[in-house]
C-alpha cells in the first residue's frame, strides 16, 4: 500500500468550488486548507501507478491550478528495508575479532541512502 500526500493549488476565488469537489471525488482524502488556496490531501493505492491514475483525476478537477505530490510512504518498501536491517549484525563480525589491523577498516561514511543488503555483505566479507 502506497500513501501519497499533495499539495493543490487553487485561486482563492473558487477554493470553496475546489475544496467541495476533493472531498466528492472518492479518489483522496481531504485535510486542510488555507486562505490563499492551498489544500492538503493524501490519496492511497496498491502501486505507484495506481497513485499517479488518481493524480490525474485530481488534477483534471475545474479550477486546480496544480497537484503535485509532496511526500510518499510506501508500506512494501519499508518492509524490505526493515527485514534487511533486522537481519544484519549490528556490529560487522570483523570488528568483534581481537587481530584485526585497525589500517583495514574502511570508512563508508554515512548509510543513508546506501543498499543495506549489498554493504553487510561487502563488510562481512571484508577481512
Amino acid at each position: 500500500m502506497n500513501i501519497s500526500s499533495i499539495v493543490v493549488q487553487t485561486v482563492p476565488k473558487f477554493l470553496d468550488e475546489v475544496v467541495k469537489s476533493l472531498k466528492e471525488c472518492e479518489v483522496c482524502d481531504y485535510h486542510l486548507h488555507d486562505e490563499k488556496g492551498r489544500i492538503i490531501i493524501t490519496i492511497e493505492g496498491n502501486g505507484v501507478k495506481e497513485e499517479l491514475e488518481k493524480l490525474r483525476v485530481i488534477e483534471a478537477i475545474a479550477h486546480v491550478v496544480s497537484a503535485d505530490m509532496q511526500m510518499a510512504y510506501s508500506e512494501d518498501e519499508l518492509d524490505e528495508h526493515m527485514e534487511v536491517l533486522n537481519n544484519a549484525d549490528a556490529v560487522p563480525k570483523m570488528l568483534n575479532e581481537d587481530d584485526i589491523d585497525p589500517s583495514h577498516i574502511l570508512y563508508r561514511g554515512d548509510l543513508k541512502g546506501k543498499d543495506m543488503e549489498r554493504f553487510a555483505e561487502q563488510f562481512d566479507g571484508e577481512k
